[in-house]
C-alpha cells in the first residue's frame, strides 16, 4: 500500500515539539520524544494505513508501554491520532490488546500526567476513546470524530453509505465545528503555530478524578429530553444463580443493586438488553457508579449483555465517545479508591462498551456461552465486506486476553 500524504496538523505538531522518533515504528504507531519551551515530553503518532483500523496487538503494546512511562513520571504526553480504531482484521486479539492498552491509558490519565490529543482526518471507535483520555483535543479542519464512522452509521440507519443526503447529515454531525460547539475542550486548528494551544493543553491540572466527575455532570445537558423510566425492582435468573440473596432495580436495561456472594456483600451494576448502548443508558450507568465514590464499596461487579454501542446519528451528535469513556472513568475512579472491580459478561459484548467496562476491571469473567466480538457482524461487514457470526469459545477468549475466567450458571434456554 502506498504511503498516505502526511497530515498538515501532524507535520505542524512534529515541528512544534521537535519530534524525534525512538526506534522503529510498531505497525501504525511511532513513539518518540520532543520538548516545548524546554520542557521534555513524550509523543506518539498513530497513523491510519488500512481501512480496518490502526490499533492491533503490536500497536497496543507499544502505546501501553508509553502510557506507563508517562504515568510513572507524571510527564506530559501528546497523542497524534489519525486512526479508524481497532484493527478489525485481527479480531479478538486486537480487542484484548486494546483492553489492556486502555487500562494503561486510564492509569496515565488518573496519575495527573498531562495528556493532549491532536487529531488527523479519522478518529473513530477506539481512537476516539483514546482522544477523550486527554483534557484537550485539537481538531484538523477535516477531522471526523465518532464511535462509528459514516459507513456504519448508514448501515444502522438502513441506507446506503453512498446516499448523499445521509452522508451530508452524518458529516455535519461529527464535524470539527459540531465537536467544538459540544465542548470547550475541543478546538479546531486554523493553521499556524500550535505551540500556544499545546501550552494550555499540557498545563498541570490537579485532581483528575474530580475533573472527570465534573465532566460527567456536564454531559447530562446533552442527554435527550425523553427521560428514562423510574427504576423498578427486578428479579433475574442469572443474578439468582450468582447471589445467595440480592435486591436490584432496573430501568431501560440499566440495573443496580447489592447482593451476597460467598458470605460477603457486594454492589453491582449492569447493562443488558438487545438494543445497543446509547448516550442515555451509558450516562445512567456512569451515574450509578459515580454515586458510590463518597463511600466506595469493597467490591463492585459489573454485568454486561449488550453487543455494542449504538450506531445512531442522534447519539453521535451528543458525542457518544465521551459517554462511553465516562463509564471507564467512573469505574477506574472507584477502583483507585480501593474497590475491587470485576466484569462478568452474561451474554453478548464487544467494541467500545466492552473496553470501557473491562479496562478498569481487575478481572473479566465470561459466562459459559457468552459471545464476545470485536464488533457486531453487521459493523464488521460494513468495514471489511464480510462478517463472522460464530461465537468463539473460552479458550480463544483467554488466549486473546478478553476474558480471564469462565463460570457456568446452569441456565438453559426456555422451550415452548
Amino acid at each position: 500500500m502506498s504511503a498516505l500524504p502526511p497530515s498538515p496538523l501532524g507535520s505542524a505538531l512534529r515541528e512544534a515539539i521537535g519530534f524525534e522518533a525512538l526506534g522503529e515504528a510498531a505497525g501504525n504507531v511511532t513513539i518518540g520524544r520532543g520538548a516545548l519551551d524546554g520542557r521534555a515530553l513524550h509523543a506518539a503518532f498513530v497513523e491510519n494505513r488500512a481501512a480496518s483500523g490502526s490499533l492491533g496487538v503490536k500497536e497496543s503494546q507499544k502505546l501501553a508501554a508509553l502510557f506507563r512511562v508517562a504515568a510513572g513520571g507524571k510527564s506530559p504526553l501528546v497523542l497524534f491520532l489519525d486512526s479508524a480504531g481497532a484493527k478489525v482484521s485481527e479480531g479478538l486479539d486486537a480487542l484484548g490488546g486494546f483492553r489492556h492498552l486502555y487500562g494503561a491509558g486510564l492509569e496515565c490519565a488518573f496519575s495527573g500526567a498531562p495528556i493532549a490529543a491532536v487529531l488527523g482526518k479519522n478518529c473513530y471507535g477506539g481512537s476516539s476513546m483514546l482522544a477523550h483520555l486527554a483534557s484537550r483535543r485539537l481538531f484538523s479542519p477535516n477531522t471526523q470524530l465518532a464511535m462509528s464512522g459514516p459507513s456504519i452509521l448508514a448501515s444502522a440507519a438502513g441506507v446506503s453509505p453512498l446516499d448523499e443526503i445521509f452522508r451530508a447529515m452524518a458529516d455535519a454531525a461529527i464535524s470539527p465545528l459540531a465537536r467544538s460547539k459540544a465542548s470547550g475542550a475541543n478546538t479546531v486548528w486554523e493553521g499556524g503555530d500550535i505551540a500556544p494551544w499545546l501550552r494550555d493543553a499540557l498545563a498541570a491540572r490537579p485532581e483528575p478524578a474530580q475533573a472527570m466527575r465534573e465532566r460527567h455532570a456536564e454531559l447530562q445537558a446533552r442527554l435527550p429530553k425523553a427521560a428514562m423510566r423510574v427504576p423498578e425492582s427486578v428479579r433475574r435468573r442469572d443474578l439468582e444463580k450468582i447471589y445467595s440473596s440480592y435486591e436490584a432495580r432496573e430501568s431501560d436495561g440499566i440495573f443496580e443493586g447489592r447482593g451476597v456472594r460467598d458470605g460477603g456483600e457486594e454492589a453491582f451494576v449492569g447493562a443488558v438488553g438487545k438494543s445497543p448502548l446509547g448516550v442515555s443508558r451509558a450516562w445512567h450507568l456512569s451515574e450509578a457508579v459515580w454515586r458510590m465514590l463518597p463511600a466506595p464499596p469493597r467490591r463492585l461487579e459489573v454485568f454486561l449483555d449488550c453487543a455494542s454501542h449504538a450506531g445512531r446519528l442522534e447519539d453521535e451528535k451528543a458525542v457518544l465517545s465521551e459517554f462511553i469513556v465516562d463509564m471507564a472513568f467512573a469505574l477506574h475512579a472507584l477502583a483507585s479508591r480501593g474497590t475491587h472491580v470485576g466484569l462478568t459478561v452474561l451474554g453478548k459484548a464487544g467494541g467500545g462498551v466492552y473496553v470501557a467496562l473491562a479496562a478498569p476491571a481487575q478481572r473479566v469473567t465470561s459466562v459459559y456461552g457468552a459471545d464476545i466480538q470485536v464488533l457486531p457482524g453487521s459493523a464488521v461487514a460494513a468495514i471489511l465486506g464480510e462478517s463472522h457470526e460464530s461465537a468463539p469459545g473460552f479458550d480463544e477468549y483467554r488466549k486473546s486476553r478478553v476474558a480471564d475466567e469462565e463460570i457456568k450458571l446452569g441456565i438453559v434456554p426456555e422451550t415452548k
